[in-house]
């Protein structure tokens, strides 16, 4: 009888400490295990690596460059492993012009119903091609906006937002400040404008050509300087508001400047096609009466209804095949809970979870059998009840002959698996062991296992006395995206939930509405975006603001701040000890030393960026990119540092034996007792343990790192500021991509801030945080337009009780027996 088991030997990818497993085929098998445990170096690090690798051994040399590949594990043995196709949480943002339909290729069967059925106008001679009715080909976008559907501009109220303030008192607020912004001030009174009297005051002609003209007049400028201060004429040039923001966003390398000037920014409806992308001779076609871009705008769920007649029709037209073959592929996005998504919505505007379960419903329909599917999280940013549906599409997958690897923390979904391989016991150099691998019944009897304790649970979680508020934020009337005039109330104070299935709005009305109000009242100086600037939305350009009736109670905050998960840095450059900012302390100790002093070294010959200190081979990033004449490039060691990344003098410098390319390496547990007589840097690596991430390494790149790993160290960065007045903390669903273990931890952080005084909202799917919350706003009852409403408020055990919550029945499960399947 064929062996059905993947047998796995000497696997030691990362952390894992050289382990062997045997993993069953045609099965779901679920990997669990803390946060940094080893979970996904065994499921994607070493099984997929090692699967990608045995099919490309098959395919030509020089077709493999083209092809990007994850190198060969390290793993003695692997058998019984069939081919593999990962689906993983993708963290990079995809490009403005990518969609739903893009993505899952749906776009591309409505282009060609469109040019093979579609109802073409009298006169029009001959068919369209499908590229014709594509809005990011040459032969169908709008000449005007390019395919954008939107053009972006600046108006007299965007670039001066304060009327009754003078240019003199800085009334062209996208004006640049410092010495460039009174420059351009001088150059205006040189002119003959006056710059002392309110905006509002001075004769719209005036207004107009400061803000918007395109003559660029050179004047000798004779400023005026305080006392005792040189004052000499210089040749100065002006450049108008309009013309300022506009070269700033489109050629500035500044991501801080490009921001910056995109608030100025106004989008706007292309007037040529209405916003409607393409050209006039595509929008001229219709297929039952609408255009395709009134196809590709209606929510998935809706489009299948239109195209289900035309689907039944047994004639041998095209239309007919085009028709069922779309309305199958529908079909399962609408089971995944994804029918309130458009076409021709944004990819950049989708959850992780929301494209991972795009790419899902693809390879559901691709057929397959026979293959291994690995799947990162697949339940990350789902409500429960979208859950359930994921769970019956991974069933079919499975009963059609495949086998499911399945990295996951929530418990519902391990719970269904046929097996569980649980590594541990727990992150970092600490875990890397496997603690079980069988049925999933079996753990109970794992005792070093954090896994069990929650998979088993039987003792419902114990309630806690929701805290009284000190005040509430309302929001009144609120319109963006399926938010339709809601009215919203935050209390301050405690901790909110904000709950719904995935697509009802929680987003939109925390990240975006929220924070937009609380942020313009505010003022940039008391916001804090806890990030590094990495925003995928400037290359989108500006986004839809949300219209407001009113909005109370926004004095009681002192201060915002978003903790987010994207990226902390795009470059391997950036990692967890230069984001924190604890890597200047660690510098200015080496150069405390006292060879470091005789030899002249400051803190700057300490940092892998500076020529000076660094390895000049590789530049400072430790590797060298290796590029082969009929094979794959790829990465090697940098043949004179090692991987070091400085050069040999810097590494002469010691601290108690240690170069500052051994405190890189440390992990932030052993760099805490390092530097544990370094107070600045004792903080940082304090608090980084407080959130769970003491398994990190200090120079682990930030490409490495996970979304949720990202977040908690931007929550890490925030925690160990000095606080003074009331905060309002946002947060994007934080729980995700952590072990229960982890989110009991990063909870006592949470509240432990409401404690101090402050106001946290989190939007979460995660039903144990949801019943700890103080309060909870939950949106629905649907998702897309049948969302947008808030269908239950108030303490957790009212929502629990609340008819008509999809939310309800899921809360009052957890906060009565959590272990319940």
């Amino acid at each position: 009888m064929a062996d059905s088991y993947v047998r796995v030997r000497g696997a030691r990818e990362h952390n894992l400490r050289t382990i062997d497993v045997d993993i069953p085929r045609d099965a779901l098998v679920a990997f669990t295990g803390v946060s940094g445990s080893g979970k996904s170096s065994l499921a994607f690090g070493t099984l997929y690596a090692e699967a990608q690798r045995r099919y490309f051994e098959s395919v030509a040399p020089y077709a493999r460059r083209l092809i990007h590949q994850v190198g060969a594990p390290k793993v003695e043995d692997i058998t019984g492993l069939p081919p593999a196709v990962a689906l993983e949480q993708r963290r990079s943002a995809p490009t403005s012009r990518s969609s739903v339909g893009t993505v899952t290729t749906l776009s591309n069967t409505l282009r060609m119903l469109f040019s093979r059925a579609g109802d073409y106008p009298e006169g029009m001679a001959e068919w369209l091609d499908s590229d014709a009715f594509s809005p990011n080909t040459a032969a169908g976008a709008c000449p005007e906006c390019h395919g954008l559907g939107t053009v972006h501009r600046v108006t007299e109220q965007s670039l001066v937002p304060d009327p009754d303030r003078s240019v003199r008192e800085g009334a062209i607020a996208a004006w640049p400040g410092a010495w460039q912004g009174k420059n351009l001030r001088d150059i205006l009174a040189t002119l003959g404008h006056d710059i002392d009297r309110p905006w509002r005051e001075l004769p719209q002609a005036d207004r107009d050509w400061i803000l918007f003209t395109d003559e660029q007049p050179v004047v000798t400028v004779h400023p005026v300087r305080e006392a005792g201060r040189i004052q000499r004429p210089y040749k100065g040039q002006y450049m108008s508001a309009r013309r300022y923001v506009l070269h700033t966003f489109a050629d500035s390398k500044s991501e801080t400047l490009r921001r910056r000037v995109q608030g100025f920014m106004v989008a706007e409806p292309c007037p040529r096609c209405a916003g409607r992308r393409l050209r006039p001779e595509a929008l001229a076609v219709t297929f039952e009466g609408r255009d395709i871009a009134d196809l590709a705008g209606l929510p998935l769920g809706a489009l299948a209804a239109l195209l289900r007649p035309t689907a039944a029709r047994t004639d041998d037209e095209v239309a007919p095949a085009l028709a069922r073959d779309l309305v199958a592929r529908i079909e399962v996005l609408t089971e995944l809970g994804l029918g309130y998504l458009s076409m021709d919505r944004p990819a950049p505007t989708l959850s992780a979870g929301e494209l991972q379960r795009l790419r899902l419903a693809t390879q559901l329909r691709s057929g397959l059998f026979g293959v291994v599917y690995v799947l990162d999280e697949p339940s990350a940013g789902l409500h429960p009840a979208d859950t359930e549906a994921l769970l019956t599409v991974l069933g079919r997958l499975k009963d059609a002959g495949n086998t499911l690897f399945v990295v996951e923390h929530d418990m519902d979904v391990v719970r269904h698996a046929d097996w569980i391989v649980d590594i541990g016991p727990r992150a970092g150099e600490h875990g890397g062991q496997v603690l079980h691998s069988g049925p999933v019944a079996a753990l109970a009897d794992a005792e070093a296992s954090a896994t069990r304790r929650y998979l088993f649970a039987t003792e419902p979680p114990p309630r806690r006395t929701p805290r009284t508020p000190s005040g509430t934020l309302t929001l009144r009337g609120v319109t963006l995206h399926n938010l339709r005039g809601l009215d919203a109330a935050f209390p301050l104070g405690v901790f909110t939930a904000v709950t719904g299935v995935s697509g009802s709005g929680k987003s939109t009305l925390v990240t975006r509405v929220l924070a937009e109000t609380v942020g313009d009242h505010l003022g940039a100086g008391r916001t804090d975006a806890a990030e590094d600037g990495t925003d995928a939305g400037a290359e989108a350009g500006p986004m839809a603001r949300a219209r407001l009736a009113g909005a109370d109670g926004l004095a009681a905050i002192d201060r915002l701040v978003r903790v987010d998960q994207k990226p902390i840095g795009r470059t391997p450059r950036s990692n967890l000890a230069t984001y924190t900012g604890l890597f200047d302390a660690v510098r200015k100790v080496f150069a405390a030393t006292d060879e470091a002093r005789a030899r002249g070294y400051t803190a700057g010959r300490f940092s892998f960026n500076v020529a000076a200190g660094r390895c000049e081979t590789c530049q400072g990033e430790g590797f060298v990119a290796v590029e082969l004449l009929f094979l794959p490039g790829t990465y090697a060691p940098c043949t004179t540092c090692h991987g070091a990344r400085y050069n040999s003098e810097t590494l002469q410098i010691t601290h108690r034996n240690r170069t500052v390319a051994d405190v890189l390496d440390m992990t932030v547990d052993t760099a805490a007792d390092f530097l544990a007589d370094v107070p600045a840097a004792a903080r940082s690596l304090r608090t980084l343990q407080d959130v769970g991430l003491g398994y990190l390494r200090l120079g682990q790149p930030a490409t490495e790192l996970s979304g949720g790993e990202a977040q908690r160290i931007k929550l890490a960065t925030e925690l160990q500021r000095t606080r003074r007045g009331h905060t309002l903390y946002l947060l994007d669903e934080p729980t995700t991509g952590l072990h229960p273990a982890d989110t009991e931890v990063l909870l006592r952080q949470l509240h432990g801030l409401v404690d101090a005084g402050h106001t946290v909202v989190v939007v979460e799917h995660d039903m144990g945080v949801v019943a700890g919350a103080d309060h909870v706003i939950d949106l629905g009852p649907g998702g897309g337009a049948e969302g947008g409403r808030i269908v239950a408020e108030g303490t957790p055990a009212a929502v629990a009780a609340a008819q008509g919550s999809r939310t309800a029945r899921y809360l009052a499960r957890r906060r009565g027996h959590p272990g319940a399947s």
